[in-house]
Protein backbone atom coordinates (compact mmCIF):
# COMPACT_ATOMS: atom_id res chain seq x y z
CA UNK A 1 0.00 0.00 0.00
CA UNK A 2 2.79 2.11 0.93
CA UNK A 3 4.63 0.99 -2.34
CA UNK A 4 1.68 2.15 -4.69
CA UNK A 5 0.94 5.48 -2.42
CA UNK A 6 5.00 6.58 -3.44
CA UNK A 7 4.39 5.72 -6.96
CA UNK A 8 1.34 7.45 -7.34
CA UNK A 9 2.51 10.37 -5.45
CA UNK A 10 5.77 10.91 -7.88
CA UNK A 11 3.55 10.29 -10.65
CA UNK A 12 1.77 13.34 -9.78
CA UNK A 13 4.74 15.54 -8.89
CA UNK A 14 6.02 14.68 -11.99
CA UNK A 15 2.90 15.48 -14.19
CA UNK A 16 2.58 18.43 -11.89
CA UNK A 17 6.04 19.36 -12.79
CA UNK A 18 5.62 19.02 -16.55
CA UNK A 19 2.67 21.15 -16.68
CA UNK A 20 4.35 24.33 -14.44
CA UNK A 21 6.69 23.88 -17.30
CA UNK A 22 4.11 23.74 -20.26
CA UNK A 23 2.14 26.83 -18.75
CA UNK A 24 5.62 28.67 -18.03
CA UNK A 25 6.61 28.04 -21.71
CA UNK A 26 3.40 29.07 -23.21
CA UNK A 27 3.30 32.58 -21.42
CA UNK A 28 6.12 33.17 -23.46
CA UNK A 29 4.75 35.61 -26.29
CA UNK A 30 5.83 35.18 -29.59
CA UNK A 31 8.16 38.11 -31.17
CA UNK A 32 4.55 38.97 -33.30
CA UNK A 33 3.07 39.38 -29.89
CA UNK A 34 5.61 41.71 -28.25
CA UNK A 35 5.76 43.94 -31.18
CA UNK A 36 1.84 44.31 -31.72
CA UNK A 37 1.74 45.50 -27.62
CA UNK A 38 4.05 47.68 -28.46
CA UNK A 39 2.05 48.96 -31.70
CA UNK A 40 -0.65 49.00 -29.22
CA UNK A 41 0.96 51.48 -26.64
CA UNK A 42 1.79 53.97 -29.36
CA UNK A 43 -1.18 54.24 -31.54
CA UNK A 44 -2.97 54.77 -27.89
CA UNK A 45 -1.32 57.79 -27.25
CA UNK A 46 -1.07 59.26 -30.45
CA UNK A 47 -1.92 62.11 -31.73
CA UNK A 48 -2.62 64.00 -34.71
CA UNK A 49 0.86 65.85 -33.64
CA UNK A 50 2.45 63.13 -32.06
CA UNK A 51 2.19 60.40 -34.78
CA UNK A 52 2.67 56.56 -33.23
CA UNK A 53 5.82 56.23 -35.57
CA UNK A 54 7.68 58.91 -33.31
CA UNK A 55 6.82 57.50 -30.16
CA UNK A 56 7.96 54.15 -31.54
CA UNK A 57 11.35 55.58 -32.34
CA UNK A 58 11.95 56.82 -28.96
CA UNK A 59 10.77 54.05 -27.60
CA UNK A 60 13.16 51.97 -30.14
CA UNK A 61 15.98 54.52 -29.63
CA UNK A 62 15.58 53.71 -25.53
CA UNK A 63 15.78 49.92 -25.75
CA UNK A 64 18.71 50.07 -28.19
CA UNK A 65 21.52 51.90 -25.87
CA UNK A 66 19.50 49.48 -22.93
CA UNK A 67 20.78 46.10 -25.09
CA UNK A 68 24.44 47.74 -25.19
CA UNK A 69 25.11 50.10 -22.06
CA UNK A 70 25.90 48.64 -18.64
CA UNK A 71 24.93 51.56 -16.95
CA UNK A 72 21.63 51.73 -17.70
CA UNK A 73 18.83 48.81 -16.61
CA UNK A 74 17.24 47.18 -18.99
CA UNK A 75 13.38 47.74 -19.05
CA UNK A 76 11.30 44.92 -17.78
CA UNK A 77 7.85 46.58 -19.57
CA UNK A 78 6.19 46.67 -22.67
CA UNK A 79 8.11 49.81 -23.83
CA UNK A 80 11.51 50.85 -23.05
CA UNK A 81 11.62 54.37 -22.11
CA UNK A 82 13.36 55.47 -18.92
CA UNK A 83 12.95 58.62 -17.42
CA UNK A 84 15.58 59.66 -14.66
CA UNK A 85 14.26 60.22 -10.97
CA UNK A 86 14.85 63.82 -11.26
CA UNK A 87 12.86 64.19 -14.85
CA UNK A 88 10.26 62.11 -13.01
CA UNK A 89 9.69 63.62 -9.42
CA UNK A 90 11.27 67.05 -9.72
CA UNK A 91 15.07 68.23 -9.34
CA UNK A 92 14.82 69.09 -5.62
CA UNK A 93 12.49 66.64 -4.49
CA UNK A 94 14.21 64.72 -1.43
CA UNK A 95 11.77 61.32 -2.43
CA UNK A 96 13.35 60.05 -5.31
CA UNK A 97 10.98 56.91 -5.91
CA UNK A 98 7.80 59.33 -5.32
CA UNK A 99 4.78 58.46 -6.89
CA UNK A 100 2.60 60.67 -5.19
CA UNK A 101 1.04 63.17 -7.73
CA UNK A 102 0.75 66.02 -5.24
CA UNK A 103 4.41 65.88 -4.11
CA UNK A 104 5.65 65.45 -7.97
CA UNK A 105 3.46 68.47 -9.23
CA UNK A 106 4.63 70.25 -6.13
CA UNK A 107 8.54 69.87 -7.21
CA UNK A 108 7.86 70.37 -10.75
CA UNK A 109 8.31 67.01 -11.41
CA UNK A 110 7.34 65.57 -14.83
CA UNK A 111 5.44 62.38 -13.80
CA UNK A 112 1.54 61.19 -14.38
CA UNK A 113 -0.60 59.05 -13.84
CA UNK A 114 -1.31 57.34 -17.25
CA UNK A 115 -3.57 54.00 -15.93
CA UNK A 116 -6.08 55.90 -13.29
CA UNK A 117 -4.93 54.42 -10.18
CA UNK A 118 -3.86 57.89 -8.48
CA UNK A 119 0.01 56.72 -8.75
CA UNK A 120 2.75 58.24 -11.11
CA UNK A 121 4.99 55.12 -11.03
CA UNK A 122 8.11 55.15 -13.62
CA UNK A 123 7.71 51.20 -13.90
CA UNK A 124 4.18 51.67 -15.48
CA UNK A 125 3.91 51.56 -19.15
CA UNK A 126 0.97 53.98 -19.25
CA UNK A 127 2.37 56.27 -16.78
CA UNK A 128 5.41 56.42 -18.90
CA UNK A 129 3.54 56.65 -22.29
CA UNK A 130 1.59 59.58 -21.19
CA UNK A 131 4.28 61.35 -19.43
CA UNK A 132 6.01 61.26 -22.74
CA UNK A 133 3.01 62.42 -24.82
CA UNK A 134 2.54 65.05 -22.37
CA UNK A 135 6.30 66.28 -22.53
CA UNK A 136 6.39 66.35 -26.02
CA UNK A 137 2.48 67.45 -27.05
CA UNK A 138 3.76 70.92 -25.02
CA UNK A 139 6.86 71.28 -27.68
CA UNK A 140 5.76 69.48 -30.64
CA UNK A 141 3.45 70.87 -33.52
CA UNK A 142 5.74 69.74 -36.42
CA UNK A 143 8.93 67.47 -37.51
CA UNK A 144 11.14 70.41 -36.73
CA UNK A 145 9.69 71.18 -33.19
CA UNK A 146 10.07 67.03 -32.78
CA UNK A 147 13.60 67.31 -33.70
CA UNK A 148 14.18 70.57 -31.38
CA UNK A 149 12.62 68.91 -28.49
CA UNK A 150 14.88 66.00 -28.62
CA UNK A 151 17.60 68.06 -28.86
CA UNK A 152 16.46 69.51 -26.05
CA UNK A 153 15.99 66.17 -23.81
CA UNK A 154 19.24 64.38 -25.12
CA UNK A 155 21.50 67.31 -26.49
CA UNK A 156 23.33 65.21 -28.70
CA UNK A 157 22.79 65.88 -32.45
CA UNK A 158 23.34 62.22 -33.41
CA UNK A 159 21.18 61.15 -31.01
CA UNK A 160 18.59 63.12 -32.62
CA UNK A 161 19.15 61.80 -36.10
CA UNK A 162 19.43 58.40 -34.85
CA UNK A 163 15.53 58.84 -33.90
CA UNK A 164 14.38 60.64 -36.61
CA UNK A 165 15.96 57.81 -39.05
CA UNK A 166 13.81 55.72 -36.64
CA UNK A 167 10.93 57.76 -37.43
CA UNK A 168 11.43 58.10 -40.94
CA UNK A 169 11.61 54.11 -41.30
CA UNK A 170 8.65 53.20 -39.33
CA UNK A 171 6.67 55.57 -41.29
CA UNK A 172 8.09 54.18 -44.59
CA UNK A 173 6.96 50.89 -43.64
CA UNK A 174 4.68 51.60 -41.51
CA UNK A 175 5.26 48.31 -39.18
CA UNK A 176 7.54 47.34 -36.24
CA UNK A 177 8.87 43.91 -38.05
CA UNK A 178 11.97 44.88 -39.46
CA UNK A 179 14.03 42.22 -38.66
CA UNK A 180 14.54 40.60 -42.21
CA UNK A 181 18.34 40.62 -43.36
CA UNK A 182 20.10 40.00 -46.50
CA UNK A 183 23.30 38.93 -47.40
CA UNK A 184 25.67 42.28 -49.37
CA UNK A 185 26.02 39.80 -52.26
CA UNK A 186 24.07 37.74 -54.12
CA UNK A 187 24.57 34.03 -53.37
CA UNK A 188 23.95 33.28 -56.93
CA UNK A 189 27.20 35.29 -57.55
CA UNK A 190 31.14 33.47 -56.89
CA UNK A 191 32.40 35.66 -53.90
CA UNK A 192 34.76 34.30 -51.15
CA UNK A 193 35.02 36.01 -47.88
CA UNK A 194 37.10 35.32 -44.31
CA UNK A 195 36.81 37.00 -40.99
CA UNK A 196 39.56 39.42 -41.15
CA UNK A 197 38.82 42.03 -38.12
CA UNK A 198 41.43 43.47 -36.46
CA UNK A 199 43.73 42.74 -39.45
CA UNK A 200 46.22 45.43 -40.18
CA UNK A 201 46.43 47.55 -42.90
CA UNK A 202 49.55 50.40 -43.65
CA UNK A 203 47.69 52.82 -46.53
CA UNK A 204 47.25 56.15 -44.66
CA UNK A 205 49.20 55.16 -41.33
CA UNK A 206 49.05 52.13 -39.26
CA UNK A 207 45.27 51.02 -38.25
CA UNK A 208 43.15 47.84 -37.65
CA UNK A 209 40.63 46.16 -40.45
CA UNK A 210 37.26 47.36 -38.89
CA UNK A 211 35.00 44.86 -41.29
CA UNK A 212 34.88 41.82 -43.71
CA UNK A 213 36.16 42.23 -46.95
CA UNK A 214 34.17 39.77 -49.27
CA UNK A 215 36.08 39.19 -52.50
CA UNK A 216 34.27 38.75 -55.65
CA UNK A 217 34.41 40.07 -59.33
CA UNK A 218 33.82 43.73 -60.48
CA UNK A 219 30.28 44.44 -60.88
CA UNK A 220 28.70 42.23 -58.73
CA UNK A 221 25.80 44.13 -57.02
CA UNK A 222 25.70 44.67 -53.34
CA UNK A 223 22.66 44.65 -51.38
CA UNK A 224 21.39 46.51 -48.57
CA UNK A 225 21.97 43.76 -45.47
CA UNK A 226 18.87 46.06 -43.74
CA UNK A 227 15.77 48.15 -43.73
CA UNK A 228 17.77 51.46 -43.41
CA UNK A 229 18.48 55.14 -44.63
CA UNK A 230 21.00 56.16 -46.69
CA UNK A 231 22.89 58.57 -44.51
CA UNK A 232 26.38 58.66 -46.41
CA UNK A 233 26.79 58.52 -49.98
CA UNK A 234 29.97 59.27 -52.17
CA UNK A 235 33.82 59.00 -52.03
CA UNK A 236 36.19 58.83 -49.46
CA UNK A 237 40.00 58.48 -49.74
CA UNK A 238 40.01 55.11 -47.77
CA UNK A 239 36.63 53.20 -48.97
CA UNK A 240 36.42 55.25 -52.32
CA UNK A 241 33.17 55.06 -53.41
CA UNK A 242 31.19 54.25 -50.16
CA UNK A 243 27.30 54.46 -48.89
CA UNK A 244 26.27 53.81 -45.19
CA UNK A 245 23.12 53.18 -44.38
CA UNK A 246 21.75 53.80 -40.58
CA UNK A 247 19.02 51.12 -38.98
CA UNK A 248 16.85 51.07 -36.40
CA UNK A 249 18.81 49.08 -34.25
CA UNK A 250 21.46 51.87 -33.87
CA UNK A 251 23.48 50.40 -36.87
CA UNK A 252 25.43 52.17 -39.44
CA UNK A 253 26.24 49.83 -42.07
CA UNK A 254 29.31 50.53 -44.29
CA UNK A 255 29.92 49.91 -47.83
CA UNK A 256 32.90 50.50 -49.77
CA UNK A 257 35.32 50.03 -52.38
CA UNK A 258 32.34 50.13 -54.76
CA UNK A 259 32.90 50.71 -58.50
CA UNK A 260 29.38 52.91 -58.55
CA UNK A 261 26.55 53.32 -57.16
CA UNK A 262 22.52 52.27 -58.20
CA UNK A 263 21.43 54.73 -60.59
CA UNK A 264 19.03 57.42 -59.00
CA UNK A 265 20.06 56.38 -55.15
CA UNK A 266 20.31 59.06 -53.18
CA UNK A 267 20.84 60.16 -49.59
CA UNK A 268 17.58 60.58 -47.65
CA UNK A 269 16.43 56.66 -49.60
CA UNK A 270 15.08 54.29 -47.24
CA UNK A 271 15.81 50.94 -48.17
CA UNK A 272 14.64 47.23 -47.70
CA UNK A 273 17.09 44.39 -47.14
CA UNK A 274 18.10 43.19 -50.48
CA UNK A 275 18.32 46.72 -52.40
CA UNK A 276 20.95 46.63 -54.75
CA UNK A 277 22.94 49.76 -53.90
CA UNK A 278 25.69 49.88 -55.80
CA UNK A 279 27.91 47.14 -57.46
CA UNK A 280 31.56 45.77 -56.25
CA UNK A 281 34.78 47.50 -57.01
CA UNK A 282 38.32 48.44 -56.07
CA UNK A 283 38.12 52.25 -55.70
CA UNK A 284 39.87 53.96 -52.23
CA UNK A 285 43.14 54.63 -51.12
CA UNK A 286 44.01 57.45 -52.97
CA UNK A 287 42.34 61.19 -54.53
CA UNK A 288 38.84 60.94 -56.13
CA UNK A 289 38.55 58.11 -58.51
CA UNK A 290 41.60 56.22 -57.81
CA UNK A 291 41.21 52.79 -58.55
CA UNK A 292 42.65 49.22 -59.02
CA UNK A 293 45.33 49.56 -56.12
CA UNK A 294 43.80 46.09 -54.85
CA UNK A 295 41.84 43.03 -55.90
CA UNK A 296 38.06 44.07 -56.23
CA UNK A 297 36.02 43.51 -53.28
CA UNK A 298 33.29 44.60 -50.82
CA UNK A 299 34.54 46.24 -47.43
CA UNK A 300 31.64 45.62 -45.11
CA UNK A 301 31.72 47.29 -41.82
CA UNK A 302 29.05 47.85 -38.60
CA UNK A 303 29.30 50.23 -36.48
CA UNK A 304 26.80 50.31 -33.11
CA UNK A 305 25.78 53.72 -31.24
CA UNK A 306 25.21 53.52 -27.77
CA UNK A 307 23.77 56.86 -27.17
CA UNK A 308 27.49 58.26 -26.25
CA UNK A 309 29.86 57.02 -28.97
CA UNK A 310 29.49 55.17 -32.04
CA UNK A 311 32.31 51.93 -32.29
CA UNK A 312 32.34 49.54 -35.12
CA UNK A 313 32.16 45.46 -34.35
CA UNK A 314 33.16 42.47 -35.79
CA UNK A 315 30.18 41.71 -38.93
CA UNK A 316 31.42 38.59 -39.57
CA UNK A 317 29.69 35.70 -37.31
CA UNK A 318 26.18 38.16 -38.74
CA UNK A 319 27.50 37.39 -42.37
CA UNK A 320 27.65 33.88 -42.05
CA UNK A 321 24.20 33.94 -40.34
CA UNK A 322 22.55 35.83 -43.01
CA UNK A 323 24.36 33.74 -45.84
CA UNK A 324 23.08 30.59 -44.02
CA UNK A 325 19.67 31.35 -43.67
CA UNK A 326 19.77 32.81 -47.78
CA UNK A 327 21.04 29.48 -48.76
CA UNK A 328 18.48 27.44 -46.85
CA UNK A 329 15.21 29.77 -47.81
CA UNK A 330 17.00 29.58 -51.61
CA UNK A 331 17.43 25.64 -51.31
CA UNK A 332 13.32 25.58 -50.27
CA UNK A 333 12.60 27.19 -53.25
Amino acid sequence: MIHWFKITFSISVLFFLFASTVLAEEKVPSREEILENRMDYYIKYSTDTLPWYYLAAVDQYERNIQEVRKDIPKSEGVVAIQFSEDFWTGVLNPLKKDTDLTSIVFFAGNGVDGNNDELADRENDDDVMLTLTQYLSARVHSERDFKKALKEYYVRDMTVNQIMTNAKIYKHFEMLNLDKRAFPLSIRHDYSYRSTWGDRRGWGGRRMHEGTDLFSYSGVPVRSATYGVVETMGWNDYGGWRIGIRDVNNTYHYYAHLSSFTKGLEEGDILEPGTVIGYVGSSGYGKKGTSGKFPPHLHYGMYKYNGRTEWAYDPYPLLKKWEKEEKSAVKKQ
